[in-house]
């Protein structure tokens, strides 16, 4: 037997590539060097940890050969090394808006209410003939509620319209290399599709007006459109969308909240999906997007609908065989299927 196990560890020795024997001597050198330190639990320095990021980018077994600790730490250590890198940028500069004095908040508040005809635009014109340096968003912010007509809540006109309504949303995946990419999604209310989506470094209004027609081709667009207040919507993008009969929703400024169905699908992408790999470039994020949104639609059971998938899944009795996993998403997920014996 042990004859046996020899040959079969020379065989594959020899299949080996040059490259893959030589990153893996160095990551068992590494690790052995770690446990030769004098201290009761081996402690991951910096350099350490900057070898294991730089490993898994460019050496796909690199899990294999990794004893010390589990993949997931390795993963970890690349995101809370890009939180750290992007606070040390952004601390360099001005951090955020000055502040505005208590005379400042004292005058919009008395303009508002002496002139109950007047917005935010009319009240930061006067303000600016005054001689104060201020942005009009936040004269808007300082400015006191004023009582609303009764209407409908938000959520009834989601439940009312939820068969001619999509949301479309971005949010931002970061690179191996600290880079930004932007993920625009849209989705349809109705069974929870993910109709369209894609991924860009730079998004403009012209890029995402041309999302929106690669996303409702011919007449299959909706009647109402569900978005924030984001500027990249600007006027290319709303000059599309009424072009092609969609009425815009706008929710109110932070309220992610009046955009549940978008907030949460992505929020579904980052705990199934992207919080367990390192992007590494645009086109490898756009393909693992693709292979989990054909798991998303195809297999995986959705609360709201009643335990099925937006493509919906036939019942399986126990008469059609034993049960069998099917593995999706390179192995992150499964779906359990009877097969015949």
């Amino acid at each position: 037997m042990s004859l046996v196990l020899a040959l079969l560890g020379a065989l594959r020795a020899a299949l080996r590539t040059r490259t893959d024997l030589t990153l893996e001597n160095l990551a068992l050198q590494q690790q052995l060097a770690l446990l030769r330190r004098r201290s009761k639990r081996p402690k991951f320095g910096l350099l350490d940890r900057a070898f294991w990021m730089w490993l898994s980018q460019w050496w796909t077994r690199w899990s294999e050969v990794l004893h010390v600790v589990k993949p997931q730490t390795v993963i970890r250590w690349h995101r809370q090394s890009f939180r750290a890198f992007w606070t040390w940028k952004s601390r360099r500069g001005r951090v955020g808006r000055p502040r505005v004095g208590a005379e400042l908040a004292d005058l919009v508040r008395t303009m508002a209410l002496a002139n109950p005809l007047w917005g935010a635009p009319r009240i930061h014109g006067e303000l600016l003939k005054l001689g104060f340096d201020v942005w009009q968003r936040t004269v808007a912010r300082l400015m006191p509620r004023r009582p609303q007509p009764p209407s409908q809540t938000w959520r009834t006109f989601l439940q009312n319209h939820v068969a001619d309504l999509v949301s479309v949303d971005f949010f931002v995946v970061p690179t191996a290399t600290f880079r930004i990419l932007y993920v625009f999604v849209v989705l349809l209310h109705h069974r929870r599709r993910v109709v369209h989506f894609n991924v860009t470094d730079s998004p403009t209004a012209a890029w995402t007006a041309q999302q929106i027609v690669e996303a409702f081709p011919d007449d299959s667009a909706p009647r109402y459109l569900l978005r924030d207040r984001d500027s990249i919507y600007g006027g290319e993008f709303r000059r599309r969308v009424k072009g092609m009969c969609i009425a815009e929703v706008l929710s109110s400024p932070r309220s992610p909240w009046q955009n549940p169905f978008a907030e949460r699908v992505i929020g579904t992408l980052r705990r199934e999906l992207l919080d367990h790999v390192i992007v590494l470039s645009e086109g490898h994020l756009r393909r693992r997007l693709r292979s989990y949104l054909r798991y998303y639609h195809g297999s995986r059971t959705h609360l709201a609908l009643e335990k099925d998938a937006p493509q919906p899944r036939a019942v399986e009795p126990p008469e059609l065989g034993r049960v069998v996993a099917l593995p999706h998403v390179g192995g992150l997920h499964h779906r359990y299927v009877r097969r015949a014996a």
